[in-house]
């Protein structure tokens, strides 16, 4: 199972966005509290459109509920990480993955990820900016997760109109 962490999520835009990439991909959500809104917040559900409620999602007190109740292989997403996401090997269908993304004003506290030196991954990117978008953060990396595991239970065709609707 894939699982996205927000750790303290701060910006309900980004949380929403990050629900709606939830929900199309099968990926689980674990948000840390503290939150930095309310989950019934307006801008949540106008950025995750009417698709919140397909997304299965947890709320934790904090980091140390969030240990006590997962298991499996940790990769923190962190602009200190050393080296890049694109270099783990997520191919294990069968393994539990959750991708740890801080909050957007200060990331994963140093306290967490000095104890996980080696499973800290960064997105490169040039000395113009510190990090991207923390959605788009999201995205890009659950995607190559799904990119390295064949898009598993997911759609290669357009639902709605059909996939030959292109041809027609």
């Amino acid at each position: 199972m894939i699982n996205i962490v927000l750790f303290e999520p701060e910006i309900p835009q980004n949380t929403g966005n990050i629900m709606r990439t939830c929900a199309g991909t099968y990926a689980k959500l674990h948000l840390i509290k503290p939150l930095g809104f309310s989950l019934d917040d307006r801008n949540i559900k106008r950025s995750g459109v009417n698709y919140i409620e397909h997304c299965d999602y947890h709320v934790y007190e904090d980091w140390q509920d969030f240990l006590s109740q997962n298991h499996g292989t940790f990769y923190f997403l962190t602009r200190y990480g050393k080296r890049p996401h694109t270099e783990c090997d997520f191919r294990n269908v069968d393994e539990n993955i959750y991708l740890i993304f801080g909050k957007e004003s200060t990331g994963i506290p140093k306290e967490i990820l000095k104890d996980h030196l080696d499973q800290c991954f960064r997105i490169p990117m040039n000395a113009n900016i510190r990090a991207l978008n923390l959605s788009n953060c999201v995205a890009l990396v659950l995607y190559e997760v799904l990119r390295q595991q064949d898009y598993p239970n997911l759609l290669r065709t357009e639902p709605f109109k059909g996939e030959d609707y292109l041809s027609q």
